[in-house]
């Protein structure tokens, strides 16, 4: 099987998930795509607590572009409200293999900043 980006980011990914099995805490999840940000907050059975995206509407109501910086900062915020208003206050930080930079640290630090600790 060759290998290209794609994989070996989803090969990242599994490593990290099943670590983060282990310790039994609800998970952030993060994914990017060129247009638009995604983040959920997954408990240990595998449910969905709490969502959001830049495909929402109430997320980016003030937001020019969905693509960027700006947008994933918004996208951190909501989700760290939702999830607090949910009971959640402490989360393993799942970048799903991306790099630690750009929109996935923003998303990071701004749900940092609503609340959630990881």
């Amino acid at each position: 099987m060759k290998l290209n980006k794609k994989l070996t980011r989803q090969r990242r990914a599994k490593r990290t998930r099943a670590k983060i099995r282990d310790l039994g805490v609800p998970r952030l999840t993060v994914h990017r795509t060129s247009k638009h940000m995604y983040a959920q907050v997954i408990d240990a059975e595998g449910k969905v607590v709490a969502n959001a995206s830049t495909q929402q509407k109430d997320v980016t109501t003030d937001v020019k572009y969905t693509g960027n910086v700006e947008a994933a900062t918004v996208v951190g915020k909501v989700i760290g409200e939702r999830a607090s208003a949910k009971g959640i206050t402490e989360v393993a930080f799942d970048r799903s293999g991306f790099q630690y930079h750009g929109r996935v640290k923003a998303l990071a630090e701004a749900a940092r900043e609503a609340g959630l600790k990881f």
